[in-house]
């Protein structure tokens, strides 16, 4: 059971050492040409070292939009993003796309495997690509695929994998660069609610065991109750958060404790 709700979004400063993420007045707005969108509308928010927090929220509010601002793929219009402490908006494109390879990882739903290489190949290219020698990029590439028990897998092509499995090695991929977060958009979205579960349980494990701090989206609230914190956004804000670290308090305030629906 999830437990307090937070009645603010207060930000931890930089100089916090237990906070990896700190998000303040974010704002990210699009234009497509004949309107503007407010995808994000003065965000503020921290996640602590070795926390796995759920964004949740309807269809459109805002979800997939934070991923990507606070991962550095997409650019914010204001505001301040610290992440390990260092300031984005100080990072030049270069300087950006390496801290990426080298402390993040990134499990989408969609498993954007490439169907010619086999698992271990597609578990390792992120290291080839930059610049890890052959022999130690296959070494660590079986490690991450052995901790996510798929190690026996190795020479089989997506093709020959279930849905499941090819999750599996995106997970391994995210993993294989030892990273310090890892963003996962909606990881279990294409996936039955068995092999759903098993997959949260891979991404528990690696939380607990290792330390690792998951930031994920998700409409499905059996999902989301499985991380330390759901933060619930609506229209580009965040309108609340729960913790499961009071289970004898249930959530109720506001109606915010229900569980999101796409």
């Amino acid at each position: 059971m999830l437990g307090r709700l937070r009645s603010k979004n207060t930000a931890t400063a930089p100089t916090d050492t237990d906070a990896i993420i700190v998000a303040r007045d974010v704002v990210k707005t699009y234009d497509t040409g004949t309107m503007r969108v407010e995808a994000l509308k003065g965000i503020s928010f921290s996640v602590d070292r070795g926390e796995m927090v759920a964004v949740m929220g309807p269809s459109g509010c805002g979800k997939t939009t934070l991923l990507n601002t606070l991962s550095g793929l997409d650019a914010i219009d204001a505001g301040q993003i610290w992440l390990e402490g260092q300031d984005l908006a100080t990072m030049g494109d270069k300087k950006r796309t390496d801290y990426r390879a080298r402390r993040m990882g990134f499990i989408f739903q969609v498993y954007n495997l490439l169907p010619v290489l086999s698992a271990v190949e597609n578990v390792e290219l992120p290291l080839l690509v930059s610049g890890v020698r052959p022999g130690d990029a296959r070494k660590r590439a079986m490690k991450a695929l052995e901790q996510v028990d798929l190690a026996q897998w190795a020479s089989h092509r997506p093709a020959e994998l279930s849905g499941g499995q090819r999750q599996r090695v995106t997970i391994a991929r995210s993993l294989v660069n030892n990273p310090a977060i890892v963003w996962a958009d909606e990881p279990t979205g294409a996936l039955d609610s068995k092999t759903a579960q098993d997959i949260m349980d891979v991404m528990a494990n690696l939380n607990r065991d290792h330390g690792l701090t998951i930031v994920l989206v998700t409409h499905d609230p059996h999902v989301g109750q499985q991380a330390h914190r759901i933060v619930r956004m609506q229209d580009g804000e965040i309108i609340g958060e729960e913790t499961r670290d009071d289970a004898d308090n249930p959530a109720s305030v506001d109606g915010l404790a229900t569980p999101a629906t796409a």
